[in-house]
């Protein structure tokens, strides 16, 4: 009796076969705290060792838009629809980074973090949404840039450019959460696939590059369209976050609420069958990784 009075008295119970749909969303509120702790682990172990530390964050974006300017803007001539060529890609690499940090650093969570996996219980869903919520930060750096180039060229306007802040500015939060949720979805899947086909982490950092040309980050849809690849563009839910994005901020952009309902739909299935499968790999990922 007294036994049973002191099992009744546990606040935690583990079980070793649980439902393929226990995902345990009240642990995650519960486990805050670590997730503010990992948070914080994983932008200062990033940038301790580096002589630059967070000037990478404005780094990488500039230079990535100064060579996607020089190649595809003035060499291939592509056109960038009457907007600047710096804000163009700038906002593009903006949106495109948050997502691809999202996708690239959850698809090895499993991997890397085997070692605490191993020994202590936490929900392991905590690691990747640290992941996301720690790569805001960085989003939100590239986001200020982006901001500064726009109020600089508002100053000193390009001779036959042009760009303005639409209402579409109000969707912001939602574009963030879906770029958020699409990396972090996709993220999920992988990871599990890589605790027994160890090949994929090797393919995730090219498949994201390729990936991007099949999205309006270097181009826009108009030009897809005018080259008769803008359904093969269309399919990837990213285009319309990115397209929507730009008509927000830039006014140009062909921004339609069809595709943006499409890229939400497509996020949130993806979003399910990535918790579904990475709640099913973290009960015995230990015993393959």
């Amino acid at each position: 009796m007294q036994n049973s009075k002191i099992a009744n008295d546990w606040d935690l119970v583990i079980k070793g076969h649980t439902s393929l749909f226990d995902i345990k969303f009240k642990d995650l509120w519960h486990y805050r705290d670590l997730l503010l702790l990992f948070v914080k682990r994983d932008f200062v172990s990033f940038y301790k060792q580096t002589i630059l530390g967070p000037l990478w964050f404005f780094i990488q974006p500039i230079f990535t838009t100064i060579v996607f300017t020089f190649v595809f803007g003035n060499l291939a001539g592509i056109s960038t629809d009457g907007l600047p060529q710096y804000l163009f890609y700038l906002s593009g690499i903006t949106a495109w980074n948050y997502f691809s940090d999202c996708l690239t650093k959850t698809s090895t969570v499993f991997r890397d973090n085997s070692n605490i996996f191993g020994k202590v219980y936490f929900p392991r869903l905590i690691m990747p949404l640290s992941i996301v919520v720690s790569n805001l930060v960085r989003f939100g750096v590239q986001f200020l840039l982006l901001l500064c180039m726009m109020i600089y060229f508002y100053s000193f306007p390009v001779e036959g450019t042009s760009f303005h802040v639409t209402i579409g500015i109000l969707l912001f939060p939602v574009l963030v959460i879906l770029m958020a949720l699409l990396g972090l979805g996709l993220g999920l899947i992988i990871t599990a696939m890589t605790t027994k086909y160890r090949d994929l982490t090797f393919l995730v950092t090219f498949g994201v590059q390729l990936l991007m040309y099949a999205t309006t980050v270097i181009y826009p849809l108009s030009y897809a369209r005018e080259k008769g690849y803008s359904t093969l563009v269309e399919l990837n839910p990213m285009t319309g976050i990115i397209e929507s994005f730009r008509y927000a901020f830039l006014g140009k952009g062909e921004f339609t609420f069809w595709s943006l309902g499409y890229s939400t739909i497509v996020t949130i299935i993806i979003l399910f069958i990535g918790i579904v499968i990475f709640n099913k790999t973290e009960k015995n990922f230990v015993d393959t990784i």
